[in-house]
């Protein structure tokens, strides 16, 4: 699969950090959990002793040896590798030693043997270093990637949710696509959204927004207070990158903010800001939600006033599903564009039960990947949020469910 699945995964709610985020490549070759990265280079020495002492004089091969040191180098660590340059250099003396004078290979080869044992040390010291350095700045990411797109526990704010993100780039952890679930005392808020553009300027664009929704999601009583902190809070952050003189001082983000009452679980809040509206997917089939569209988080000088706030009939069950272009602009071998609505209504058709959040969310997954064959041209966020139901004799406060 060419794109990047760095992000919260289905079944990967709290990703981790840790050192094994790094694969070694001497650690690749396991079995039962032991590993056998110094086989091949131990075969290779046992092979090469074994032909040489075996053949004519004439076709001498010891010097070949110098090659197991090398192998170890790009499989094992710098002390495996160390311990194979010093068998190979006592293999060839051995070896060489057993044969009539006139047909040993003298003090060249028993140079070359050892100096790319000493050689293959050191690259292979060198490649360790890379690789602790490489794991140290995965690590780097993945904290930043947890600190924008924080794990939510199971059943936040009185939602079931399930959410994946793929990056385009197969190298990069984290991109401008996010979302949160925030619960509050006036209910629970849900934001999805995609910065525009790509790299560091945009991962720091989402974590300013979702550091306002958190707070504002929170605290304010009414969504419309909510969507026009996340506008001046856009507009602040372009200020302030202007004044640093960066040239990504123009740039927007598309999103889509819900917020569940907490005194109805029949409706639900929305505002667009230039995104694709939310579909809500239930046993009867697939519906767009009439949101509205309004002009992109960042663009408030266009369209002066207060963001508009629809309050949509939201059936028992149904599951909202939410999507960045990543998805909606997936185009196959012959450009045509995912179909997403028709993909979604053929699989809860075919199988009921997909319009629990995380199989909807699987499947769209798959249908992305599939129409575009592992090829993603942008950053790809999939979620999708219901209500959860309560058990008989609990209450609702704040989206969390209270005895």
């Amino acid at each position: 699969m060419s794109p990047g699945s760095a992000g919260h995964g289905l079944h990967d709610r709290y990703p981790s950090a840790g050192r094994y985020g790094v694969v070694h490549r001497y650690e690749m070759l396991r079995v039962g959990g032991r590993s056998v990265a110094w086989v091949p280079p131990l075969l290779l020495l046992t092979a090469i002793t074994v032909a040489d002492y075996n053949t004519t004089g004439e076709f001498r091969i010891i010097s070949w040896i110098v090659l197991v040191p090398g192998i170890a180098a790009a499989l094992c660590g710098v002390w495996a590798t160390a311990v194979f340059a010093v068998l190979a250099v006592a293999a060839y003396v051995t070896v060489d030693n057993a044969w009539p004078h006139q047909f040993q290979t003298g003090l060249p080869d028993f140079i070359l043997v050892t100096v790319g044992g000493v050689l293959a040390t050191l690259a292979c010291a060198v490649r360790v270093r890379d690789e602790r350095r490489a794991l140290h700045m995965r690590d780097v990411t993945d904290t930043v990637r947890r600190t924008v797109l924080r794990p939510l526990p199971p059943g936040w704010g009185g939602l079931e949710h399930a959410g994946v993100y793929l990056t385009a780039d197969t190298q990069a952890r984290v991109g401008g696509d996010f979302y949160d679930i925030q619960p509050g005392p006036h209910g629970t808020r849900v934001l999805v959204g995609d910065v525009q553009g790509k790299g560091l300027g945009a991962v720091e664009t989402a974590a300013v927004l979702l550091g306002t929704f958190r707070e504002a999601g929170y605290h304010e009583p009414d969504l419309k207070v909510v969507a026009e902190r996340l506008e001046i809070r856009m507009g602040r952050h372009r200020d302030y990158v202007r004044a640093l003189g960066r040239d990504d001082g123009d740039r927007f983000a598309t999103a889509v903010l819900l917020g569940f009452p907490a005194d109805r679980t029949d409706v639900v809040d929305a505002v667009v800001f230039g995104h694709e509206p939310p579909l809500a997917v239930g046993p009867d089939g697939v519906r767009l939600l009439p949101a509205g569209t309004g002009l992109p988080l960042g663009y408030r000088d266009l369209a002066p006033g207060p963001p508009r706030v629809r309050r949509l009939p939201l059936a028992a069950g149904e599951t909202l599903l939410l999507v960045t272009d990543g998805v909606t602009e997936a185009r196959d071998g012959d450009g045509r564009f995912y179909r997403l609505r028709d993909d979604v209504t053929r699989a809860v058709a075919a199988d009921p039960r997909v319009v629990a959040p995380a199989p909807l969310v699987a499947v769209v997954r798959d249908g992305t990947l599939r129409h575009s064959g592992g090829l993603l041209a942008d950053d790809t966020t999939v979620f999708a949020v219901r209500r959860t139901r309560p058990e008989r004799g609990e209450g609702r406060e704040g989206g969390r469910s209270v005895s």
